[in-house]
């Protein structure tokens, strides 16, 4: 792989200079603007070729033409192979997040259902990196689909979904044991070997055997009954019927092994991408992605880009099913295939069970678009309201809402929200830890979290706000004021939310640097159901970050006064005993089991959690 630059030319770039001297070699190009901010990434089997269509002809498409008009440098990067140039598109347009592209962002991992390695295994969700000898099973479309599915196993086989501090330190069943989604391992109220045949049995559930494993739990269900077990009969009985619903999700894929099922719904300025994943023959549920792109995108370009950038981290299965055919349809395929090392069938299917899934993909879709545009609209007429309330020049397209939380004044945390036009920004979110002031000083801590939000505004790290509002009243206005103030940022529009007398929902108060009075919208307000939903998150994040930061302290105080416990020590406990609770109610035998905790320790740590 080489790099290669375009020249830099005064005034409009010379692109008939450039594409003498370009290869036709497969690559990536980058297209930069005067600044060198970047407008688009994009690859191609010939470079020389696919560069040249942007300048040889009009392309009849205004955000075409309005790109290309914006180009000063190209940046072309070689690749060995056209396969390699699809894989980096897709890699520099995550990275890099140009103007022009099509862009799906989804900064989450995918979920999965792990069975630990543990002689009773754990049934749990897990999002992250594989590791160690567990085993996993999907990826799943959404945190919800596997959850649903943790909930079907839990009542179908009971197994334990508890963490192994705790359920190495259990002396009488839980409450999932009483709910009957757990056999109680942990306290031997089932024998280890029928706790491994259940395990297997989801595994096997879990491996598309569905249909021989109700075969086999009907002959378990006959013989039980024959042998007067009618306990165990039973509750093989629910299993059945339980494993029925499963095969009906079974029938509805047609059959289907492992495929995704990928449908695309269309509006001028949005659009919705649906990923309906099937694995094992299962249903696994689907996700709605709504990508930023320029007006009137196609689906063919919106699939294309789509296709790269998803399957750029995720295992791609064995047959993607697509509403629309992109233009490279086969060269997307080899590359995905070449990737996985096995081979990626890519097709629209026109008949059959796999039609009814793209149908019912589609359908998902449309109606995902749907009501992302009644969303959209809602919260357009709730910024037009509000730019309207405050007076505002321009549109308002970033919000920010700071409040304070603490416990009698202890620890407080100052959370600051980010609200934009299409609802929270909570990637911008972030907390402070407040400290050296006076504890219960709201006006101080407001203070301190302005200025220290705004001073990173004043240099250019954060974006700046167009409207910038504070829980509180008059005296966290005034505080909220000083801290702009402090950090050179005066200018601002700033406005307190207070509850107002009653302090009931509807009844608040909106409070102004310029108007003695404050102001009270309707009840039915857009702008202020807006302003009330902007606060109320706000509330919540710094309610969390209290509670992080205060349950972080106590894990700590209480062991950090015992004599002999060190650090390795105190890290040793809390992970044999899964936190701070559990070491309380350790006996002495426990917690002499620990590395490096003699019984003497022992016998302090007991006397210290008791004292």
């Amino acid at each position: 792989m080489t790099e290669a630059k375009a020249p830099d030319a005064p005034g409009d770039f010379d692109a008939r200079g450039f594409l003498q001297q370009l290869t036709t070699q497969p690559g990536v190009y980058r297209m930069l603007g005067a600044t060198g901010d970047l407008l688009y990434v994009g690859k191609a089997r010939n470079l020389k070729k696919r560069v040249s269509q942007y300048f040889l002809r009009a392309s009849g498409d205004p955000r075409i033409e309005s790109m290309v008009s914006q180009i000063r440098h190209i940046d072309i990067t070689v690749t060995h192979t056209e396969d390699e140039a699809l894989i980096l598109e897709a890699t520099l347009i995550k990275e890099l997040n140009p103007r022009y592209n099509i862009l799906y962002r989804d900064d989450k991992s995918y979920p999965y259902l792990r069975i630990s390695s543990h002689a009773y295994p754990r049934i749990s969700y897990y999002r992250g990196e594989k590791r160690g000898s567990d085993q996993y099973f999907g990826p799943f479309p959404s945190a919800g689909a596997v959850r649903e599915t943790l909930v079907t196993l839990q009542k179908l086989f009971q197994l334990r979904p508890c963490r192994d501090s705790f359920f190495a330190h259990r002396d009488r069943p839980c409450l999932q044991h009483q709910i009957k989604r757990c056999s109680a391992p942990c306290v031997a109220l089932i024998e280890r070997d029928e706790y491994a045949r259940d395990v297997n049995d989801a595994k096997r559930l879990l491996g598309g055997q569905a249909d021989q494993l109700a075969a086999e739990l009907a002959q378990q269900m006959d013989a039980a009954a024959e042998a007067l077990e009618f306990e165990r009969a039973a509750r093989v009985r629910d299993q059945i019927a339980a494993l029925r619903r499963v095969r009906e999700s079974r029938n509805m894929t047609g059959g289907a092994a492992d495929l995704d099922v990928i449908a695309v719904a269309l509006h001028p300025a949005h659009s919705c991408v649906v990923v309906m994943s099937v694995r094992n023959g299962m249903n696994l549920g689907h996700r709605s992605h709504f990508p930023r792109h320029p007006p009137h995108a196609e689906a063919e370009a919106l699939l294309e880009s789509f296709l790269g950038q998803h399957y750029l981290d995720l295992p791609a299965p064995a047959e993607i099913l697509l509403s629309d055919a992109p233009q490279e349809l086969a060269w997307i395929g080899d590359a995905l295939s070449q990737q996985a090392g096995r081979r990626i069938v890519l097709n629209r299917p026109q008949r059959g069970a796999k039609l009814r899934l793209l149908q019912m993909a589609q359908n998902t879709a449309n109606q995902a678009l749907s009501a992302h545009l009644a969303d959209a609209a809602s919260m357009d007429t709730r910024f037009l309201e509000l730019q309207q309330v405050f007076g505002l020049d321009t549109l308002p397209r970033r919000i920010e809402c700071f409040d304070i939380s603490h416990t009698g004044g202890e620890l407080a945390v100052a959370s600051c929200v980010v609200f934009n036009e299409k609802g929270p920004a909570k990637a911008s979110y972030r907390k402070f830890n407040i400290e050296g002031i006076t504890p219960g000083d709201d006006y101080a801590a407001i203070k301190q979290a302005v200025m220290r939000r705004f001073l990173r505004v004043k240099s250019g790290e954060v974006q700046r706000p167009d409207l910038l509002l504070i829980d509180g009243g008059k005296g966290q206005l005034s505080a909220a004021l000083e801290g702009l103030e402090a950090a050179d940022c005066l200018g601002v529009r700033i406005a307190a939310v207070a509850k107002g007398p009653t302090r009931r929902a509807g009844m608040e108060e909106i409070i102004v640097p310029e108007r003695s009075l404050p102001m009270r919208l309707p009840p039915d307000s857009p702008a202020l159901n807006l302003i009330q939903r902007v606060r109320d998150e706000a509330h919540r994040f710094a309610i969390t970050g209290h509670r992080s930061r205060r349950d972080k302290a106590r894990l700590t105080s209480d062991l950090d006064q015992i004599e002999g416990l060190g650090p390795a020590r105190k890290r040793a406990l809390l992970a044999a005993f899964g936190g701070l609770a559990a070491v309380r109610r350790a006996s002495v035998d426990q917690l002499a089991k620990v590395d490096g905790v003699s019984r003497t320790l022992a016998e302090r740590i007991y006397a210290a959690s008791r004292g």
